[in-house]
């Protein structure tokens, strides 16, 4: 399984668009496995000159590259009280999204960018813009 059926995506409500869900998930469910195109930490100030600067993942065991999830991967919306996370596999080039709490249908599945749903550091691509 790549990602449950009843994932659509849609404006919504934080901004952009986000990922939804039509059916329930249940708390602990795998809600979809998300290949990345990995860029080399060289290259990062190039990518941040580009539409892709909201849309990247920090990667690696000392986050020295970018990631660009593909699937819904990178249009996942933040919360401070998300209802899924999502874990790097760095050896597979993957991102494993999962419910933390069940999801009802129809509610946006959002994640903490993060990665800790407990953290409330402040975001790290807004702290950068406002060096």
């Amino acid at each position: 399984m790549q990602r449950i059926a009843s994932l659509f995506f849609a404006p919504s409500q934080l901004g952009g668009r986000g990922v939804f869900t039509a059916a329930p998930v249940p708390e602990g469910s795998v809600i979809e496995i998300c290949p990345v195109i990995v860029i080399p930490g060289e290259q990062s100030e190039l990518l941040d000159q580009t539409a892709l600067y909201d849309y990247y993942f920090l990667w690696g065991p000392e986050e020295e590259n970018r990631a660009i999830a593909l699937g819904y991967g990178s249009l996942y919306n933040h919360s401070y009280a998300p209802n899924a996370e999502y874990r790097p596999d760095f050896e597979r080039n993957e991102l494993h999204f999962y419910a933390i709490r069940d999801i009802a249908a129809g509610k946006e599945i959002t994640v903490n960018y993060n990665g800790a749903p407990e953290s409330e550091d402040e975001i790290w691509f807004m702290a950068r813009r406002l060096e």
